[in-house]
């Protein structure tokens, strides 16, 4: 589907379009939940190796599906308009993406994926520090409600169970997150899918730099395939083409089925459990987004009756 048709059906809405996106974005989610199970049956030591296969792969699958869907040379506009913007998401998702890898060799992916679930909160945070923008009292109570959560999942690495170092890259990642959903509200001209494609390249190039060593077996190799091309770069296309067609706060909603499912997959499979300090933040944090997000899908569902254009998204 060519760039202006996206953007005019997702202007235009519709019931059924909108539905497709809900669909897509929930699939976004499901595909990125298996990324713990996956990581997990990885042989490879090094967590740079892993970084710079599974983010090569990711980015291109990205750029494949860019070619596909907009031709070479709007694959190539799409690069050239993001501009300072785009690559400042990009380097985010850079960050994000090696420091997940980096994370979960050192803590649960439950802890991981719950600590990531503050996004949008942390997203208002900065906001507010930054642009001085007006925060509701509901956000400052749900923003208030997840700092107490990442405490207490915070507050279990103290007892050796699990590093503290996994826990803060867990909260790095998800200020990463932050940043870049700051950016992409200040320049609505911004598109995910060349930004997070560049961010992938960045991060392979940054990992080679790194790793010890490249060479992986061949069983590795076709997991770290399904990690990047599938898990990674899937789950972005099915995201920046479905988030286009609903409101921001629902695709928001739609994705927190990645934080849910995550730690279920890795138990089911691995026998990974949350700590119960993980577990009861983790409820304190889902409880105070669900709040906000809600609030907020139906402040933008009274925004856009009036008409009001949703901003591109890929």
């Amino acid at each position: 589907m060519g760039e202006q048709a996206v953007s005019a059906v997702g202007q235009g809405g519709g019931v059924q379009n909108e539905r497709l996106g809900a669909l897509l974005v929930f699939g976004s989610a499901f595909f990125w939940s298996f990324g713990g199970t996956i990581a997990r049956f990885l042989s490879v030591q090094d967590s740079w190796t892993v970084v710079f296969w599974r983010c090569l792969f990711g980015g291109l699958f990205l750029l494949a599906f860019m070619l596909v869907r907009d031709g070479p040379r709007g694959t190539v506009r799409l690069f050239r308009d993001m501009g300072w913007p785009g690559i400042t998401v990009g380097l985010c998702f850079t960050i994000a993406a090696s420091a997940f890898i980096v994370a979960i060799s050192y803590t649960t992916i439950a802890n991981v994926m719950l600590l990531g679930a503050g996004v949008p909160l942390f997203a208002a945070l900065i906001t507010w520090l930054v642009f001085r923008e007006p925060v509701s009292m509901l956000t400052w109570i749900a923003i208030a409600l997840v700092i107490c959560g990442v405490g207490i999942m915070v507050s279990g690495s103290f007892s050796g169970k699990v590093s503290p170092v996994g826990d803060a890259l867990g909260v790095l990642i998800a200020f990463a997150f932050a940043l870049a959903t700051v950016v992409t509200r200040r320049y609505p001209h911004v598109r995910m899918t060349p930004a997070t494609c560049f961010g992938c390249f960045v991060a392979s190039a940054f990992a080679a730099m790194q790793a010890g060593s490249l060479t992986v077996s061949a069983g590795d190799m076709g997991l770290l395939v399904v990690f990047g091309a599938f898990n990674l770069g899937l789950g972005m296309a099915c995201f920046v083409t479905g988030a286009r067609l609903i409101p921001s706060a629902l695709a928001t909603l739609l994705s927190m089925a990645e934080t849910m499912l995550a730690p279920v997959w890795v138990g089911l499979v691995h026998g990974e459990v949350p700590a119960t300090r993980t577990i009861f933040g983790g409820v304190i944090i889902l409880a105070a987004l669900i709040g906000y997000l809600t609030a907020e899908f139906l402040r933008q569902r009274r925004l856009n009756t009036t008409g009001r254009a949703m901003p591109p998204i890929a």
